[in-house]
């Protein structure tokens, strides 16, 4: 059975940083792309960060692109995503994805498995 579960979430303040973390049951996890979505009240869910199977290409969005740092260690089947210079806007729960695919998408249907999100609250 195919699980994810994100964890780090929380409340911070504007400037602050926090750490995600997603434990993946994933056989596969260390040839499969990984990446991390958000959805902000009232918008739909967008991409943040995509990681390929090695680490070696990764993709940002503009709106966390040097403040966001997506990671992952296949040897314990885990993905990470560093967050910096939190903003208010980051507000949102946080999803981690991973999918059948041999490169870095930014499409939610390139994705077959979800989490069930953490969420991180930046207060201004």
């Amino acid at each position: 059975q195919v699980q994810l579960v994100e964890s780090g979430g929380g409340l911070v303040q504007a400037g602050g940083s926090l750490r995600l973390s997603c434990a993946a049951s994933i056989r596969t996890f260390s040839s499969i792309t990984m990446g991390w979505f958000r959805k902000a009240p009232g918008k739909e869910r967008e991409f943040v960060a995509a990681i390929s199977w090695s680490g070696r290409n990764k993709d940002y969005a503009d709106s966390v692109k040097g403040r966001f740092t997506i990671s992952r260690d296949n040897a314990k089947n885990t993905l990470y995503l560093q967050m910096n210079s939190l903003k208010p806007e980051d507000t949102a729960v946080y999803y981690c994805a991973g999918g059948d695919i041999s490169y870095v998408s930014r499409r939610e249907t390139g994705y077959n498995y979800w989490g069930q999100g953490t969420q991180v609250t930046v207060s201004s």
